[in-house]
């Protein structure tokens, strides 16, 4: 794409925002449906489009130079320090709503979620609506896709899973695969007075990289009080095809049983000419996983590998899954990641999406 043509492009799609339309735009975790976060009408056409529960908050992302403080009120010097640290990047911060931004972007809850993207073509349309809204601008933008469903990391994944809508209702920008792959760190910065800073969904930067900029480590476990975020649900980014969560040493046990105890397990009554269960497993010392290219079936049984390394793994998890799910299996039976810090993110991704299946 030409620079001209994607100026054009990055222009019509700030244009579509401010006339209270929806785009989807690349970020470096995953692409957002992004609208006009201080149009409540706008917003709400992310949850129609997606399905999502008006209760369920999104996130608002902002360019790098924002005022903090049109978005946000009693803002803590920690916020400042850690957007100094990571901004642009894959951390959302948790702050106390202003009282003039709609509530409809944090589902009626007295705080708001903000972040700045690292992609430059997030950052681009970023700016270019901040120029026709002469001054602060915010996008409000969950992934593009169906509430619950796999997240894309391709606009091709974004046409796929909105199909149904024109280009005048959804206007969707190019900007390859996405570099992180799963949802940005949410850290709740709301209550620091009363239990300090608490993260409430793990992602691409740690616990570890938090504390190592506000001198005290976060909490790892959202309490009773913490507020509702994004992907915060039990069961979430879920494939179609039913998904099983397992060790290394179950899966090579289910393997021995035979296809039918998978998928008894899972809960499936296959009929006798389509009984297919794929294995997703770590391993692969190799920097792509392998599911695109799916290999031969053994006894019902396809083995998948995935990169070893837990960034490269996050990064192709839901192109994998998507994969996979066009691939005409009856079950989908994934290897736990490693408990270990530098999996967290990877292994909140995998419960949720398992969660979706268990009854």
């Amino acid at each position: 794409m030409t620079d001209s043509i994607k100026n054009e492009s990055i222009d019509r799609a700030a244009g579509q925002l401010l006339a209270g339309g929806l785009v989807a735009f690349p970020t470096e975790t995953v692409y957002g449906l992004g609208a006009d976060a201080e149009n409540p009408e706008a917003v709400k056409r992310i949850y129609a489009a997606k399905g999502r529960p008006s209760n369920h908050p999104v996130i608002v992302h902002v360019t790098l130079d924002v005022d903090l403080s049109y978005w946000a009120r009693h803002i803590p010097e920690q916020a400042y320090a850690l957007a100094r640290a990571f901004w642009p990047g894959p951390l959302t911060l948790i702050l106390e709503r202003a009282d003039h931004i709609p509530d409809q972007v944090s589902g009626g809850q007295p705080t708001i979620g903000l972040r700045c993207p690292a992609h430059p073509v997030a950052r681009q349309l970023l700016n270019a609506f901040t120029a026709l809204k002469h001054g602060n601008a915010g996008i409000a933008a969950p992934s593009a896709n169906k509430f619950g469903q796999v997240s894309p990391t391709h606009a091709s994944h974004v046409r796929e899973e909105f199909a149904d809508m024109a280009e005048a209702d959804l206007l969707v920008l190019e900007g390859g695969s996405s570099e992180v792959g799963i949802e940005s760190t949410i850290l709740d910065l709301s209550r620091l007075d009363r239990v300090g800073p608490v993260l409430l969904r793990p992602g691409h930067i740690s616990a570890a990289d938090i504390g190592g900029v506000l001198g005290v480590m976060p909490r790892e476990h959202a309490d009773a009080q913490a507020p509702a975020v994004s992907g915060s649900l039990k069961a979430h980014y879920a494939p179609h095809t039913p998904l099983l969560l397992r060790s290394r040493a179950d899966i090579e046990h289910l393997v021995a049983q035979g296809v039918d105890a998978v998928l008894s397990l899972a809960g499936i009554s296959g009929s006798p000419q389509r009984r297919r269960v794929a294995i997703l497993s770590i391993g692969a010392n190799v920097s792509e996983a392998s599911a695109d290219s799916i290999g031969e079936s053994n006894g019902g049984f396809t083995r998948i590998s995935a990169a070893d390394d837990p960034v490269v793994y996050a990064r192709d998890l839901y192109a994998n899954l998507r994969s996979l799910d066009h691939g005409g299996f009856d079950c989908l039976l994934v290897q736990a990641p490693p408990d270990e810090a530098a999996w967290r993110a990877v292994q909140d991704r995998l419960k949720r999406a398992a969660a979706a299946f268990s009854s």
